[in-house]
């Protein structure tokens, strides 16, 4: 069975920086993009950003473009979200989600889920 794994979140004041990682298994990268969606809860999950299957098309929300950085390294079955200048807004719950051969927006397009890590960002 295909595990997604999170790590990284924390606490951290605003315009401070966090990685996030995300560690797959059971999954053969190279076929799946990548993404990383947010939630907080009561609300609907949101998209963050994602990552083709070579990592040579990458994709963003508004809210994060230019503060966050997706990558992934298929060697390693893993993707990563470098997150830069955070802001309280910025607190949510974050996930991350694999699709076949699909790295766009929609939350419904994506077929494994890892079970979220927490960010914090204080003011």
């Amino acid at each position: 069975q295909v595990q997604l794994v999170e790590s990284g979140g924390g606490l951290v004041q605003a315009g401070g920086s966090l990685s996030l990682s995300c560690a797959a298994s059971r999954l053969t990268s190279s076929r799946y993009g990548m993404g990383w969606f947010r939630q907080a809860p009561g609300k609907v999950r949101q998209f963050v950003a994602s990552i083709s299957t070579s990592g040579g098309r990458t994709n963003y929300a508004d809210s994060v473009k230019g503060r966050f950085n997706i990558t992934r390294d298929n060697a390693k079955n893993s993707v990563y979200l470098q997150m830069n200048s955070l802001k309280p807004e910025d607190t949510y719950v974050y996930y991350c989600a694999a699709a076949t051969y699909y790295s766009g927006s929609s939350a419904g397009e994506y077929e494994y889920w890892g079970k979220g890590t927490q960010v914090t960002v204080s003011s």
